[in-house]
């Protein structure tokens, strides 16, 4: 696989003339940077169709930024920077640094373009006549499970940067005359490659089966990450209808449930069943998690060679840093070894749940700490006072959702949980903000019941049903979960919210956030480098 950003300068043609040789066998034929791959068999599709994921995942792990997870969620309504901050999140809450320079913004352009430019080699191999050498259905399979992607990837970048370059085949050539697509065009070749995805990818047996209809892993992608994506961009589009049938369709089918009891490798432990699902061990659909959509599955690279692309921080940014506390050692009930590079917001923290809410007992949100280590006897068992810093980062409440202790690596550089995109708690939310969005709050109160009765927390009535009132479900039941700053991009309100909820903190406050922040920077380079076309920048920028 070839690894494209969308705008290359140079394409490294390697013209060797070998005269004095006449064995045609050594004859060399180069190829430039841009040759497409030929694709000719399942073997090489299915190849092909892995390395998808293996980007994604890429994007997910990258660790050369470390504070790469907290530009997601810091600036916004639930999380703030603190002292242990790394560098790359600094402009997203501090905004007026964010320039069209930005590295983050860089970084994901130039990602979600590799990963299009990659399902486009294997949608035009599909699409090629003389690929022979694969059935009608399983060429059909791997064409779907391309589009997916690059569905995802063009999603991600529409809701960050509004209106982008559309490519849809395999760039064969330098190429610097590039030009934005209205939005209207991208988001109906998401569309397009949402529907034909969603008809065409792996059905999944019912219940936790290893592999889904076709006896494929459940680890690729089926049918309803399509259906669930797809409700997604018709509320970015405001078909909340379509969304409406797309999220009852996915909730309707039999495949999924809420999980309501205790289950998998701590079933007779501490916990409770909401906790449970994001337990190592417990998160695929295999492992008994019945809410499961869609798993990136990783395996611990000590033992299982690439089983981890790169050394995931989530960890380390969203766990508190007791560790550098006299008296604490890392250990599997605190979340291991944590940094704290971001920390949750007053709101989340002391505003957000009511009173019983299981989503935010001890198993899932850690406040209180105590002394574990043997080594200091008098402390042993203790409550670790609240003071000073320690509040910040030490010992500041925070979410065990990524929490995991690998005992052969106390000091806990890489996490290597596997990264849930989608499951079935978030598609009732999808569904209660696209009916909301229509009017119908009787049927959009019925879906947040359904994750409060589930959560032991108060039901609500119609009357409270507001979008506020949804995306305050959304940091409840996917605090830690979803890609926050981009769910209120999606939703136009992330200037509001974080500015109301969030912007008195005391360490690193939440400033400069203007409504040009609706959308990032359009990275400077690219504009530069497309010396024979005109990118225009995002306004304010």
């Amino acid at each position: 696989m070839k690894n494209h950003s969308i705008i290359l300068i140079f394409a490294a043609m390697l013209a060797t003339a070998l005269a004095s040789c006449k064995k045609s066998f050594l004859d060399e034929k180069p190829y430039s940077s841009y040759t497409p791959l030929t694709l000719t068999d399942s073997l090489g599709l299915e190849a092909s169709a892995i390395g998808l994921y293996n980007l994604e995942t890429g994007i997910l792990t990258y660790s050369s930024a470390q504070g790469w997870p907290s530009v997601w969620q810091v600036g916004t309504d639930v999380a703030n920077a603190t002292a242990q901050q790394q560098g790359i999140e600094v402009p997203y809450y501090n905004y007026s640094q964010l320039t069209s320079t930005d590295g983050a913004a860089s970084y994901i352009w130039g990602k979600y373009y590799a990963l299009i430019n990659n399902a486009n080699i294997i949608i035009d191999n599909t699409e090629n006549p003389s690929t022979t050498k694969i059935g009608a259905l399983g060429k059909k399979q791997v064409e779907a499970e391309a589009k997916f992607f690059r569905a995802y990837a063009y999603n991600n970048l529409a809701t960050l940067f509004g209106g982008v370059p559309l490519i849809t085949h395999a760039l064969s050539a330098p190429k610097t005359d590039f030009t934005r697509a209205s939005l209207n065009d991208v988001n109906a070749q998401i569309v397009s490659d949402l529907t034909y995805a969603s008809a065409n990818l792996y059905e999944l047996n019912a219940g936790n089966a290893k592999t889904n209809a076709q006896g494929k892993p459940v680890s690729r992608a089926n049918k309803y990450m399509a259906m669930q994506l797809l409700a997604e961009v018709y509320l970015r589009m405001g078909k909340n209808d379509l969304a409406e049938q797309q999220a009852q369709a996915v909730i309707n089918s039999g495949k999924f449930s809420l999980v309501k009891a205790r289950y998998g490798v701590r079933a007779s432990g501490a916990g409770d069943y909401y906790s449970d699902m994001f337990v190592y061990g417990n998160q695929r659909r295999s492992q008994g998690n019945t809410e499961a959509i869609w798993v990136l599955e990783q395996e611990n690279a000590a033992v299982v060679v690439g089983g981890n692309v790169d050394n995931a921080q989530q960890r380390r940014v969203w766990g508190a840093a007791y560790y550098a506390i006299p008296g604490m050692l890392p250990c599997d009930s605190l979340g291991g070894r944590g940094i704290a590079r971001l920390r949750l917001s007053n709101w989340v923290l002391y505003g957000l749940y009511p009173a019983g809410d299981m989503r935010n007992s001890q198993y899932s949100i850690k406040r209180q700490y105590y002394y574990n280590d043997p080594a200091f006897p008098a402390l042993l068992g203790k409550p670790v006072p609240f003071a000073g810093a320690d509040t910040a980062f030490r010992i500041c409440p925070s979410t065990l959702k990524w929490g995991a202790f690998d005992p052969n690596d106390t000091f806990g550089y890489a996490m290597i949980k596997d990264f849930g995109m989608m499951r079935l708690g978030e598609t009732y939310l999808l569904l209660a903000e696209a009916q909301v969005k229509q009017g119908k709050t009787t049927d959009a109160a019925a879906a947040i019941n359904a994750l409060r009765t589930r959560a032991n927390a108060p039901r609500v009535t119609p009357d409270q049903m507001t979008l506020n009132f949804v995306l305050d479900e959304r940091a409840r039941e996917l605090i830690g979960e979803e890609n926050r700053r981009m769910t209120l991009m999606r939703t136009g309100t992330l200037v509001d919210r974080a500015l109301r909820l969030n912007s008195n903190d005391a360490v690193h406050p939440t400033t400069g956030l203007a409504a040009k922040n609706m959308l990032l920077p359009i990275p400077l380079t690219e504009i530069q480098l497309n010396k024979d076309g005109k990118i225009d920048q995002n306004s304010g920028y």
